[in-house]
């Protein structure tokens, strides 16, 4: 887990982020949150793209099971549910509200950019619109944060705590189980 600043990521980082996203990574500032085997799980993405651009979500799920897992979950109809807690919760109406301005400073930290001034990612702070987003959060600036990426982390099938990523040494992006690495293989990145 980590919030800005971040360590500029490698060339592996960025080559690993590439595979699993199935596209070439870009505009990636750092590695916010990884998984138990060092591999990239949130990327943390330039406020301002390199086409100019404005982008708001800094922390973007990359680790292909728990975009899966966030997926069913939003399939699933579980954002609703969540989106209810904000109406008959007061405390994690009020925790949320404080989600988005810690993730306006992390972003602004970094650059401000008017054109996204005062808009974090996921919703915040009065919708739940997109749980990768929220999750990202949650899994980069760590528990207690965002109450709602929390719920949803919670929710999911997948676990920060049990590496289910493919061997990223071999050029592995797939979802063949036969692919599967465990938690102590060598390729692996680390900071």
């Amino acid at each position: 887990m980590t919030t800005p600043p971040f360590d500029p990521p490698t060339e592996d980082d960025i080559r690993i982020v590439s595979l699993q996203l199935g596209r070439p990574a870009r505009n990636v500032i750092g590695i916010s949150a990884r998984c138990r085997c060092g591999a990239p799980t949130v990327v943390a993405t330039k406020p301002r793209l390199g086409d100019g651009t404005p982008f708001p979500t800094l922390y973007y799920l990359c680790h292909p099971a728990a975009t899966a897992a966030i997926s069913t979950l939003e399939a699933t109809q579980v954002m609703a549910e969540l989106q209810a807690l904000l109406t008959d919760e007061p405390e994690i109406t009020a925790a949320y509200a404080a989600a988005h301005r810690a993730y306006l400073r992390d972003r602004e930290s970094i650059e401000v950019v008017d054109e996204i001034a005062g808009i974090s990612a996921g919703g915040m702070p009065t919708r739940v619109k997109c749980l990768h987003a929220l999750a990202g959060h949650s899994l980069s600036a760590g528990p207690g944060v965002n109450p709602i990426g929390d719920l949803a982390l919670a929710r999911a099938s997948w676990s920060p705590d049990l590496c289910e990523c493919v061997d990223y040494s071999r050029g592995g992006g797939g979802d063949a189980a036969g692919d599967r690495a465990d938690t102590t293989a060598s390729a692996r990145t680390t900071e």
